[in-house]
Protein backbone atom coordinates (compact mmCIF):
# COMPACT_ATOMS: atom_id res chain seq x y z
CA UNK A 1 0.00 0.00 0.00
CA UNK A 2 2.77 2.36 1.13
CA UNK A 3 4.60 1.94 -2.68
CA UNK A 4 1.01 2.39 -4.57
CA UNK A 5 0.38 5.16 -2.35
CA UNK A 6 4.03 6.55 -3.12
CA UNK A 7 3.90 5.91 -6.75
CA UNK A 8 0.42 7.86 -7.30
CA UNK A 9 -1.89 5.21 -7.26
CA UNK A 10 -5.29 4.98 -6.02
CA UNK A 11 -6.22 2.65 -3.47
CA UNK A 12 -9.89 1.41 -3.66
CA UNK A 13 -10.88 -0.46 -0.24
CA UNK A 14 -13.90 -3.08 -0.16
CA UNK A 15 -13.75 -4.13 3.51
CA UNK A 16 -16.49 -7.20 2.48
CA UNK A 17 -17.43 -7.96 6.24
CA UNK A 18 -17.39 -11.73 6.62
CA UNK A 19 -17.20 -12.67 10.21
CA UNK A 20 -16.99 -16.08 10.43
CA UNK A 21 -13.26 -15.58 8.70
CA UNK A 22 -12.10 -13.51 12.15
CA UNK A 23 -11.36 -14.60 15.59
CA UNK A 24 -13.94 -11.64 17.12
CA UNK A 25 -16.04 -8.81 15.60
CA UNK A 26 -13.57 -7.10 17.34
CA UNK A 27 -10.84 -8.11 15.64
CA UNK A 28 -12.69 -7.76 12.18
CA UNK A 29 -13.72 -4.33 13.36
CA UNK A 30 -9.98 -3.13 14.09
CA UNK A 31 -8.22 -4.87 11.08
CA UNK A 32 -10.79 -3.10 9.05
CA UNK A 33 -9.82 0.09 10.43
CA UNK A 34 -6.61 -0.40 10.64
CA UNK A 35 -6.24 0.33 6.83
CA UNK A 36 -9.18 2.58 6.94
CA UNK A 37 -7.42 5.98 6.50
CA UNK A 38 -4.78 5.09 3.34
CA UNK A 39 -8.20 4.36 1.07
CA UNK A 40 -9.00 7.06 -1.70
CA UNK A 41 -12.19 5.53 -2.54
CA UNK A 42 -13.98 2.70 -0.09
CA UNK A 43 -17.05 1.00 -0.81
CA UNK A 44 -19.23 -0.37 2.13
CA UNK A 45 -22.66 -1.65 2.57
CA UNK A 46 -25.38 -0.62 5.07
CA UNK A 47 -25.01 -3.51 7.57
CA UNK A 48 -21.36 -2.88 7.04
CA UNK A 49 -21.93 1.21 8.48
CA UNK A 50 -24.15 -0.45 11.08
CA UNK A 51 -21.30 -3.07 12.51
CA UNK A 52 -18.08 -0.58 11.90
CA UNK A 53 -19.81 2.32 13.67
CA UNK A 54 -20.94 -0.12 16.57
CA UNK A 55 -24.95 0.53 15.40
CA UNK A 56 -24.93 3.52 13.83
CA UNK A 57 -27.53 4.55 11.12
CA UNK A 58 -26.58 3.63 7.95
CA UNK A 59 -28.90 5.95 6.52
CA UNK A 60 -27.97 8.81 8.37
CA UNK A 61 -24.96 11.28 6.18
CA UNK A 62 -24.07 12.44 10.26
CA UNK A 63 -22.92 8.87 11.33
CA UNK A 64 -21.01 7.98 7.48
CA UNK A 65 -19.23 11.72 7.15
CA UNK A 66 -18.24 12.08 11.30
CA UNK A 67 -17.72 8.07 11.95
CA UNK A 68 -16.33 6.87 8.09
CA UNK A 69 -15.15 9.47 5.93
CA UNK A 70 -11.85 10.60 6.84
CA UNK A 71 -9.36 13.75 5.39
CA UNK A 72 -7.90 11.84 2.68
CA UNK A 73 -10.82 10.26 1.10
CA UNK A 74 -12.08 11.34 -2.50
CA UNK A 75 -15.33 9.09 -2.58
CA UNK A 76 -17.05 7.22 -0.14
CA UNK A 77 -19.67 4.68 -1.19
CA UNK A 78 -22.45 3.21 0.25
CA UNK A 79 -24.44 0.04 -1.84
CA UNK A 80 -27.93 -0.84 -1.36
CA UNK A 81 -28.83 -3.65 -2.97
CA UNK A 82 -31.45 -3.42 -5.65
CA UNK A 83 -32.24 0.34 -4.56
CA UNK A 84 -28.64 1.55 -5.83
CA UNK A 85 -26.16 3.35 -4.24
CA UNK A 86 -25.49 6.47 -2.05
CA UNK A 87 -22.15 8.57 -2.71
CA UNK A 88 -20.45 11.15 -0.80
CA UNK A 89 -17.37 13.15 -2.01
CA UNK A 90 -15.64 16.73 0.15
CA UNK A 91 -18.08 18.60 -1.91
CA UNK A 92 -20.83 16.95 -2.86
CA UNK A 93 -22.87 13.78 -2.35
CA UNK A 94 -26.12 12.08 -3.53
CA UNK A 95 -27.47 8.93 -4.46
CA UNK A 96 -27.88 7.20 -7.64
CA UNK A 97 -31.07 4.44 -8.57
CA UNK A 98 -30.19 0.86 -9.14
CA UNK A 99 -31.90 -1.14 -11.83
CA UNK A 100 -34.56 -3.55 -11.39
CA UNK A 101 -34.02 -7.52 -11.86
CA UNK A 102 -34.99 -10.59 -10.74
CA UNK A 103 -32.58 -11.81 -8.54
CA UNK A 104 -31.17 -15.41 -8.80
CA UNK A 105 -27.89 -15.14 -6.68
CA UNK A 106 -26.20 -12.47 -5.14
CA UNK A 107 -23.03 -13.66 -4.95
CA UNK A 108 -20.50 -11.31 -6.52
CA UNK A 109 -22.52 -8.30 -6.82
CA UNK A 110 -20.36 -5.85 -4.81
CA UNK A 111 -17.32 -7.27 -6.34
CA UNK A 112 -19.15 -6.73 -9.67
CA UNK A 113 -20.28 -3.24 -8.30
CA UNK A 114 -16.57 -2.07 -7.63
CA UNK A 115 -15.10 -3.44 -11.05
CA UNK A 116 -17.66 -1.37 -13.04
CA UNK A 117 -16.71 2.04 -11.24
CA UNK A 118 -12.42 1.02 -10.96
CA UNK A 119 -13.25 0.40 -14.66
CA UNK A 120 -15.46 3.63 -15.46
CA UNK A 121 -12.25 5.25 -12.74
CA UNK A 122 -9.37 3.66 -14.95
CA UNK A 123 -10.35 6.15 -18.03
CA UNK A 124 -11.54 9.02 -16.11
CA UNK A 125 -9.37 10.07 -13.20
CA UNK A 126 -11.45 13.01 -12.70
CA UNK A 127 -14.27 11.50 -11.33
CA UNK A 128 -13.89 12.21 -7.63
CA UNK A 129 -14.38 16.22 -9.23
CA UNK A 130 -17.49 16.04 -11.80
CA UNK A 131 -20.11 15.07 -10.10
CA UNK A 132 -22.07 14.18 -13.19
CA UNK A 133 -19.50 11.86 -14.78
CA UNK A 134 -19.42 10.35 -11.04
CA UNK A 135 -23.50 9.07 -11.21
CA UNK A 136 -22.60 8.31 -14.85
CA UNK A 137 -19.88 5.77 -13.64
CA UNK A 138 -22.07 4.88 -10.03
CA UNK A 139 -25.11 4.02 -12.84
CA UNK A 140 -23.21 1.32 -14.04
CA UNK A 141 -21.62 0.27 -11.61
CA UNK A 142 -25.36 -0.60 -10.17
CA UNK A 143 -26.02 -1.83 -13.62
CA UNK A 144 -23.01 -4.24 -13.17
CA UNK A 145 -23.98 -5.40 -9.94
CA UNK A 146 -27.36 -5.74 -11.02
CA UNK A 147 -26.27 -7.91 -13.82
CA UNK A 148 -24.27 -10.30 -12.18
CA UNK A 149 -27.51 -10.98 -9.47
CA UNK A 150 -29.80 -12.42 -12.43
CA UNK A 151 -27.70 -15.48 -12.53
CA UNK A 152 -25.79 -17.85 -10.38
CA UNK A 153 -22.04 -17.96 -9.56
CA UNK A 154 -19.84 -15.02 -9.57
CA UNK A 155 -17.00 -14.65 -11.75
CA UNK A 156 -18.92 -16.46 -15.00
CA UNK A 157 -21.85 -14.10 -14.92
CA UNK A 158 -20.00 -10.77 -14.69
CA UNK A 159 -21.34 -9.02 -17.75
CA UNK A 160 -19.77 -7.42 -20.62
CA UNK A 161 -19.22 -3.90 -21.14
CA UNK A 162 -21.81 -3.79 -23.82
CA UNK A 163 -23.58 -5.50 -21.42
CA UNK A 164 -24.39 -3.21 -19.22
CA UNK A 165 -24.47 -0.08 -21.94
CA UNK A 166 -27.50 -2.28 -23.26
CA UNK A 167 -29.14 -2.41 -19.83
CA UNK A 168 -28.36 1.51 -19.12
CA UNK A 169 -30.37 2.02 -22.48
CA UNK A 170 -32.82 -0.24 -21.97
CA UNK A 171 -33.53 1.15 -17.93
CA UNK A 172 -33.54 4.44 -19.77
CA UNK A 173 -36.15 4.02 -22.11
CA UNK A 174 -38.55 2.25 -19.50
Amino acid sequence: MKIAKSSGSILSYDPNLRLPLWPSAEAARKGIMSIWDQADLIKVSEDEITFLTEGGDPYDDNVVMKNLFHPNLKLFIVTEGPAGCRYYTKTFKGRVPGIKVKPVDTTGAGDAFVGGLLSSLASDLNLFQDEKRLREALAFANACGALTVTERGAIPVLPTKQAVCDALTKHHAS
